[in-house]
């Protein structure tokens, strides 16, 4: 069990399905008060009665005031788990204005405004966890995605803002850079996804393990797909070998559309 997870008031967005549900489940099986957030009501619902949780439907960017009343007044853990991918990259195709507008409020904007309305109480209080599903794509990249890759790479920056700003204050920050994960997102990636994220997928309760891991162990980054780190250690040490070998995925891409 993590340490302060018991009776902890922790609160998931986009909890619905897929990694949300995942990670409100493991942190009712440990003990926490949970509220789960999602855009479907019918659905957030669905997974509170299932775990003994609060259901708080809506827009994960305004749900901050009514799921800390909904825990009795203090959120421990805010999972900032919502989020949106298009498939808006297919060659020669138009910009797609809405997508980027629709992944840069959901992607980023989302965990900015829920940091503004925690920050307060947390640092009053000495302290909070702050946990933003991100994605490999926001370390990394993903063919066929512009908007959704540019914008987890703005969530990771965020988090890491984040985080060293305020981790003398008391407020721990996670990361969750999971590839493909068996999710109703991932099944929308279309045939991008197929070619670069099915083969190493992985189920919903493997991200949530690596979370408590990774919180356990106190990390800034999870990686529920180790590889990862790897990969991005290349991007950095050598660039245009690895933006080349990105571009070799792409036109496999192209060729088999």
């Amino acid at each position: 069990m993590v340490e302060a997870v018991q009776d902890a008031g922790v609160v998931v967005t986009g909890a619905g399905g897929g990694i949300g549900a995942a990670l409100a489940r493991r942190f009712a099986a440990e003990g926490a008060r949970v509220v789960v957030n999602d855009l479907d009501a019918d659905k957030a619902k669905a997974v509170a009665d299932e775990i003994g949780a609060t259901a708080v439907p809506g827009d994960a960017s305004g749900i901050v005031a009514e799921a800390r009343a909904a825990l009795g007044g203090t959120i421990d853990v805010y999972c900032a788990n919502a989020g949106v991918a298009f498939e808006d990259g297919t060659p020669g195709g138009p910009l797609d204005e809405r997508s980027w507008a629709v992944s840069w409020d959901v992607n980023v904007m989302a965990h900015v405004r829920a940091a503004h309305d925690l920050l307060p109480d947390w640092l009053e209080n000495g302290g909070g966890r702050f946990v933003s599903t991100v994605s490999a794509a926001g370390l990394l990249t993903m063919i066929g995605a512009p908007s959704y890759s540019v914008t987890k790479h703005g969530a990771l920056a965020f988090a890491e803002w984040l985080s060293l700003t305020y981790r003398h204050r008391g407020v721990k920050v996670h990361a969750i850079c999971p590839q493909g994960v068996r999710t109703d997102m991932l099944a929308a990636t279309g045939s991008a996804g197929d070619l670069v994220l099915q083969p190493t997928a992985i189920e919903p309760d493997e991200v949530a393990d690596a979370l408590f891991k990774g919180m356990a162990e106190d990390r800034f980054l999870i990686l529920p797909h180790p590889e990862v780190a790897e990969y991005y250690q290349a991007r950095a040490a050598h660039p245009d070998k690895w933006l080349g070998g990105m571009n070799r995925l792409q036109r496999a891409w192209e060729d088999s559309r």
